[in-house]
């Protein structure tokens, strides 16, 4: 067991900690600041992908790289995972019992795909007709799923919120339905949402256009339905009533599966955590935690009641970054994050409505023309635009 000290230590080598790591090295390398990644992982991937991965436009491999390649040069990669915190001592210990020491701490582990908490599941991912654009190792058999569906009920499921990407449940059904009607078999497929929540957005003026468009591709909605079981042998989801007791067999020959998530079963049950959700107790506003003012936390593993989203995280780090300095030299903290948030809603193969709105659920848009429309432009964006603002901007500083 070693001791090591670094000056700002990262939690997590996703998306807000390559993004801090890389505001820190590459915007503020004048300050010569002391910078360590606690990140296991050999490969980093662009997940926002895998909703058209999964409907066939991209291959997978396009949304992976290597770790190292997106590592500041002049940062320390510690190649373990975080055990416990000690916030007290400003000190964390790894898994293999080492211990970092740190001014500041950033805790950005991302979230927890739970999907052991629907019965069955794990054993029928993959097969049965059960499949899931929220796994590098699934998401071809989506794919596969679409193109040799002629006939039958495909069933696109979405849990309680948070989940990572909260568009991205739907946004596979209407790729799927695009698909069906592309091939004329649509008239042979039932194509069915079935969401935990009363809505099919929270937003309200993204809710209306999407309503609308769901009324148009008639899609089956069943809400307030929760999935709790898969019969993989049998095809058959079971949902409960949210509210009741009452459980509902439906049976299906596609099943998009997307499973509970919540905050690391490490920051749950570290003294970091809030007692409400499990997730990193910071301010809404400064990304500051509420206790201890050296640790700060943005992306999906912080309880920043906003969307998880990369977008969201795009707009956080900013605000990270000039808080801690600003803590470093002693000044106020003025960095503010409006909870702003964005979800590309494909809506079909060269279509999407671009959502973007704020901590209050006002529209907080970009492009001078109305955003709830669907447009070719957004669905270019969507495809090309973004990955490559996500791997030569955000993950270099830049954006």
């Amino acid at each position: 067991m070693s001791t090591k000290k670094h000056q700002i230590v990262i939690v997590g080598g996703g998306t807000a900690g390559l993004s801090a790591a890389a505001n820190f090295c590459y915007n503020h390398n004048d300050r010569n600041l002391d910078i360590a990644i606690i990140e296991p992982s050999e490969k980093h991937y662009y997940q926002p992908l895998w909703t058209i991965v999964g409907a066939g436009v991209f291959p997978k491999e396009d949304s992976e790289r290597n770790q190292a390649d997106y590592t500041p040069y002049n940062a320390t990669w510690i190649k373990e995972k975080v055990d416990t915190f000690q916030p007290e001592k400003n000190q964390v210990t790894l898994g293999n019992g080492d211990i970092v020491e740190y001014d500041y701490l950033v805790v950005a582990p991302g979230i927890q795909i739970n999907w052991g908490a629907i019965k069955g599941l794990k054993e029928t991912l993959g097969k049965n007709g059960v499949c899931s654009n929220y796994s590098y190792d699934t998401v071809e058999y989506t794919w596969e799923n679409i193109r040799n569906l002629k006939s039958g009920r495909a069933i696109f499921t979405q849990p309680a919120m948070p989940i990572k990407c909260a568009g991205a449940p739907q946004k596979i059904a209407y790729l799927a339905d695009d698909y069906f009607r592309k091939q004329n078999v649509r008239n042979n497929v039932e194509v069915m949402f079935a969401a935990q929540g009363p809505r099919i957005f929270g937003v309200e003026k993204y809710r209306i256009a999407l309503e609308k468009l769901v009324k148009k591709k008639e899609i089956t909605t069943r809400f307030e339905h929760n999935l709790i079981e898969v019969k993989g042998e049998e095809k058959k989801a079971v949902f409960q009533k949210v509210g009741t007791d009452e459980t509902v067999e439906i049976e299906y020959d596609m099943l998009h599966v997307v499973p509970p998530m919540g905050a690391p079963d490490f920051i749950k049950e570290s003294p970091i955590a809030n007692s409400e959700s499990g997730y990193v107790d910071v301010d809404m506003y400064t990304c500051q935690h509420v206790k201890y003012s050296n640790i700060f936390s943005a992306g999906d593993a912080s309880s920043l009641p906003t969307s998880k989203t990369g977008a969201a995280v795009r707009k956080q780090i900013p605000v990270l970054v000039q808080n801690i300095l600003a803590h470093m030299d002693g000044k106020e903290l003025k960095g503010k994050y409006n909870g702003y948030a964005s979800c590309p809603l494909v809506t079909g193969y060269g279509s999407v409505i671009l959502a973007e709105f704020d901590y209050d659920g006002n529209p907080d848009e970009s492009f001078p023309f109305d955003q709830s429309e669907e447009r070719f432009s957004m669905y270019l964006l969507k495809a090309y635009g973004l990955p490559r603002l996500y791997w030569h901007g955000m993950l270099k500083g830049k954006a």
